[in-house]
Formats: structure tokens, sequence, C-alpha cells
């Protein structure tokens, strides 16, 4: 069992032609249910973010307006991720089992990716010797 998980999210987009990436959090979780619990958080924060509810008094009127039919509704995405205990458990169990777990979903203008690893795995994959390839 790993112990401790690194989990990254983040926003990329083409900005002068290059993919650029925006980070939009990390944290170190001590354990796999905190690693989880912090994923599904950051998938609400963006869902959010992208998708407030319309009836909220704080926006003015036509603040908030429908995309095409034919791009990807990402805040439903990640809510539904959220909420979809299949998901969770597969989740979880690849995290357990030491591997790196990509959650990635985009629009037509940007992908939100979260990234969660074991901190053991990382560990362990330093200890291998590198690859050595003679250059002359």
């Amino acid at each position: 069992m790993h112990d401790e998980f690194l989990c990254h999210v983040t926003a990329y987009g083409v900005c002068g032609g290059r993919r650029i990436g925006v980070p939009l959090g990390t944290y170190r979780a001590p354990t796999l249910a905190l690693a989880l619990w912090w994923l599904r958080d950051r998938a609400s924060w963006i869902a959010e973010r992208l998708d407030p509810r319309p009836e909220a008094e704080h926006f003015p009127p036509s603040a908030l307006v429908p995309v095409a039919d034919t791009v990807l509704d990402v805040p439903a995405v990640l809510r539904t991720w959220c909420g979809d205990v299949a998901q969770q458990e597969l989740v979880a169990d690849e995290l357990a089992a030491g591997r790196l777990v990509r959650i990635a979903v985009n629009d037509d203008t940007t992908e939100y990716e979260l990234l969660a690893e074991s901190v053991d795995a990382l560990r362990m994959q330093r200890t291998i010797p590198a690859l050595v390839v003679p250059v002359a």
C-alpha cells in the first residue's frame, strides 16, 4: 500500500500558437482518502467556476450564455465523475497499486487535467538505474 500521494490540477490552452499549462493547485496527500477527496474537491471547484448556477443572484442578466451543442460540457463531466462511486473506486485501486492516475477533459479552448501519483512509486522509479547509451 502506498501511503502518500502527490496531486496536481492544471489547465492547458493555446497562447501565441504554443500549448501553455497553468497550474491550478498541488497537494501532497498524506493518505489515499485525502488524495481522492482533494481530486473530487478540485474537480467540483473547476466545474463551479466554469458553470456557476445561473439562478444565482450575483450575476447580471445575460452574463452567462450557453455554448454550442457540439462543445463538451466539462462541468457536467466533472460533476458526474465526482459522483461516480465506481470511478472513485477505480482511481483508488490504481493509486493504491502505485500507478499514475490522470483524469482529463476538454472543451473547445481548454484541457483540464487532474493527476495523482504515489510518492513511494516516484521514489522507487528514481532508484532504477538510468539507461546509459554511448553517444560516440
